[in-house]
């Protein structure tokens, strides 16, 4: 079996928008469409009138606003946190409704073509291209601070280990990806499985319970994503 064909797999079926190139899934479009716009919405409806005392959706955006300042100063430190701050509230944020997402909406209500809407994180597609976007994000900030200086961070504290660094920036990424779809699908599945089962009152515990871990997988991959950045403009000496 090659490359090309092992690329070709697919567990279960896809809703596909093809070109001639590219084949992408539509229902993880379509939901993550979604999100970015419910997110756009409760933001400028949270902002569009601001008060002096906060009350309603103003209330919820400043205390997302504050969580997410107070999780980018602690993970990149006081002087440079504030020009990451709209990087990681965006990857919290998207991850965060979109795991909530897929507990509380009946996606699957709605018929398809082909393959099922659920929540875009339990496509490893997507999980796969937010840690992309992660490694990017601290790449640029080390080498935009450090200019070609920052690759010397590779053969610290001794020329040796130079294969072991190269080999963590490529598990940084895979590790992000597979912590969180693995488990949003795992947890997805588990419900899933048990309202068939067994429909009344006994899935319940378990749906508060991945409300719960949803939000907690939201908060590390932020975290996560605030401290590799933070490991790449910190001073090596």
């Amino acid at each position: 079996m090659n490359l090309a064909t092992i690329a070709s797999l697919s567990v279960g079926q896809h809703l596909y928008w093809r070109t001639e190139s590219l084949a992408v899934h539509g229902e993880t479009l379509l939901t993550s469409w979604f999100i970015l716009l419910a997110i756009g919405i409760v933001s400028i409806l949270g902002n569009s009138n601001l008060q002096s005392i906060p009350e309603g959706l103003q209330n919820v955006t400043e205390f997302a606003l504050e969580f997410i300042r107070d999780v980018a100063k602690t993970q990149i430190g006081e002087e440079e946190h504030k020009e990451w701050i709209p990087f990681i509230g965006t990857i919290f944020l998207f991850i965060f409704v979109s795991n909530w997402s897929g507990a509380l909406l009946p996606w699957r209500v709605i018929e398809l073509p082909n393959g099922e809407l659920g929540a875009p994180t339990n496509d490893i597609n997507t999980t796969a291209a937010l840690a992309l976007l992660t490694s990017i994000a601290y790449f640029y900030a080390g080498i935009s601070k450090k200019g070609i200086g920052y690759f010397k961070r590779y053969v610290e504290p001794a020329p040796f280990l130079l294969p072991i660094n190269v080999l963590e920036d490529f598990t940084k990424p895979l590790s992000l990806c597979f912590r969180l779809f693995g488990n949003i699908l795992a947890d997805e599945l588990v419900v899933g499985v048990l309202l068939l089962l067994v429909p009344l009152l006994v899935p319940i515990p378990l749906m508060l319970l991945g409300l719960f871990t949803s939000a907690i997988q939201a908060l590390v991959f932020a975290t996560l994503a605030g401290a590799y950045i933070g490991e790449s403009l910190e001073d090596h000496h």
